[in-house]
């Protein structure tokens, strides 16, 4: 009978322990951007995240000149949602790329200038 209360009071003690996971809060914040005059590659996005709940947009340049805008959401009560816009109106070159001649009369091979930039915000709790 003894050894059946100790083991009675070793669950007891066992059961008594408060087990408590930490729970890291996810909340951030980021941007970037690239400018790129020589290829075009124009885009840039923001998103932010506080928990459960991410908000964010993107936005690039087409080839055919239209801008593409897409605002983006998710939650645990409506999930993942997107809204794209497209803005401006598409242009097509009349012409394409053939030169009298056949052959590139530029001595020069620029590659242009670029820029870009990131920035990452985190928030620990």
């Amino acid at each position: 009978m003894f050894k059946f209360i100790c083991v009675l009071a070793l669950v007891a003690v066992v059961a008594a322990e408060h087990h408590e996971e930490h729970y890291a809060h996810p909340k951030y914040k980021f941007e970037y951007g690239v400018q790129d005059s020589h290829t075009g590659d124009n885009k840039d996005q923001w998103e932010h995240r506080d928990g459960d709940v991410v908000k964010g947009q993107y936005t690039l340049y087409e080839a055919d000149g239209t801008k593409r805008i897409v605002e983006y959401s998710s939650d645990k009560h409506h999930g993942f949602q997107a809204h794209v816009k497209r803005v401006g109106h598409a242009q097509h070159p009349q012409i394409y790329g053939h030169q009298e001649g056949g052959h590139h009369t530029g001595g020069s091979h620029d590659h242009g200038h670029a820029s870009s930039y990131a920035n990452l915000y985190q928030h620990h709790h």
